[in-house]
């Protein structure tokens, strides 16, 4: 673990009790993909902690990741470049802000450049 991070545990880690029954919170039930109409998008760039290469993030996804990576693709082979989905965002490498933007926008997205 690192100098500032707390560990945190969530739900029960052991009981005695034979009997007991577990009850675990919805924790990782996803939530239904919006229609892209509804979507709001935010496209920016991004140099923090890539040593100062510059990528594309796509933020503001609402829905399952089954369907995020499927736009992530689609965008890595729009732009022609790689990238990848993480943690509920798109990252694609290079400066593609404006392509992004276009393509979102073609494809129904409400979408929103963010930075200058």
């Amino acid at each position: 673990m690192g100098k500032n991070k707390k560990q945190s545990y969530e739900g029960v880690v052991y009981s005695t009790d034979d009997n007991y029954n577990y009850q675990f919170a919805d924790v990782f039930q996803e939530v239904d993909t919006l229609p892209a109409n509804q979507q709001n998008l935010k496209v920016q760039l991004d140099r923090k902690m890539r040593k100062g290469k510059v990528v594309t993030l796509v933020t503001g996804f609402v829905g399952q990741v089954a369907d995020l990576e499927s736009l992530g693709k689609l965008l890595k082979q729009k732009c022609g470049v790689g990238g990848s989905v993480k943690d509920g965002e798109i990252m694609i490498q290079g400066e593609f802000k404006q392509k992004i933007y276009d393509l979102l926008l073609k494809e129904g997205y409400r979408v929103k450049m963010v930075g200058g």
